[in-house]
């Protein structure tokens, strides 16, 4: 029997419903996982999604795009094949597909943690007979500390520039990550700026009831008047330009999984790195893919191969790479004047 999803020039196809879940080239129909850049493309004619995910793909696409914002769970018929969305814990509005079609399920997973975030539900694994996951951090030396002890370390990280009179610079990710950084650490400790890249998502993130502190539009000339108490959250895009340039004497961070690796902090050049994904790991990953309980496995991005040969020496499954065009969320890569510090 043919697989229910296939890879095609475009992306991921399922040819019974004729849909596309996070294609790379304009399609008919297509199935959202989440509002980053290379899961969410512009240029598709109907787009369905899950609720708390439209407002973002709006603001990342456009408000002309014609989308449909579903509940978590909730089925829809899509020319014959019942389709369903389920948490997969990696940002707001974040989901997995399942797709069922003559007793068959398949599930793409699109970017998934198994670890608690308060911005988003929890993983939930859905049973399955094909599961497509990726597998960013799949080597075994990707295995994440406790995100109490992070947030302990970034706190202090920030505590300790306040007495020298730095202000604190934390790079991560403008939609999803940072958000999530936001979410969790001691706005008791200063005030907190961000980043216009940042901003731009503070409403839907409130329109999804999501907790955040009180954050303030960075500008140069009030970040230096706290005299180093801030805290100033920013993507990683704006790392060395006149934009950072003009806040003064400052100390900067980065968090992300990569940080598990030192040469990456390196080639960041920030003073700390702070190890923080919204990727599952690699016990994570083990964790996920097993208990869909799924025969077939197919991997895309990341180290897919090593997880695959893994899967099949040791698991006995059915395990074999996609060659797909996901990657690394987007960064929110163009500092326009809009997100300038002024």
């Amino acid at each position: 029997m043919a697989d229910l999803i296939e890879q095609r020039e475009k992306g991921l196809y399922c040819a019974a419903g004729d849909f596309w879940i996070d294609p790379w080239e304009p399609v008919d129909r297509a199935v959202i996982t989440h509002a980053h850049s290379d899961h969410a493309k512009a240029g598709h004619r109907q787009y369905l999604t899950m609720a708390d995910g439209v407002e973002l793909l709006r603001l990342r696409l456009g408000d002309d795009i014609t989308v449909r914002g579903v509940a978590y769970g909730e089925c829809v018929d899509i020319n014959g094949v019942q389709v369903s969305l389920h948490p997969a814990g990696h940002m707001l509005g974040s989901a997995q597909v399942r797709v069922e079609h003559k007793g068959q399920v398949a599930v793409v997973s699109g970017d998934y943690k198994v670890r608690p975030d308060p911005t988003c539900p929890t993983f939930e694994p859905v049973r399955c007979d094909l599961f497509i996951s990726e597998a960013t951090f799949a080597l075994p030396i990707y295995c994440w500390p406790d995100e109490a002890e992070v947030f302990a370390d970034i706190n202090a990280w920030w505590r300790s520039n306040q007495a020298v009179g730095k202000t604190s610079v934390l790079f991560s990710y403008a939609l999803g990550k940072a958000q999530r950084l936001l979410a969790e650490i001691d706005a008791n400790i200063g005030p907190i700026y961000a980043h216009g890249a940042l901003m731009r998502y503070e409403a839907a993130y409130a329109a999804a009831d999501v907790d955040q502190p009180t954050v303030t539009y960075c500008e140069a000339k009030a970040v230096k008047a706290e005299n180093g108490a801030a805290l100033v959250v920013a993507p990683p895009s704006a790392f060395g330009t006149p934009w950072m340039r003009k806040l003064g004497k400052v100390s900067t961070a980065f968090a992300s999984g990569w940080m598990t690796v030192r040469g990456r902090r390196r080639q960041r050049g920030v003073d700390r790195g702070f190890i923080l994904s919204d990727h599952a790991d690699w016990n994570g990953l083990i964790e996920a893919i097993t208990a869909t309980g799924a025969d077939k496995v197919l991997l895309t991005h990341g180290y897919s191969a090593a997880l695959a040969r893994w899967l099949r020496e040791m698991n006995g499954l059915d395990a074999a790479t996609l060659m797909t065009q996901y990657g690394e969320e987007d960064d929110d890569a163009e500092i326009s004047s809009e997100g300038a510090a002024s």
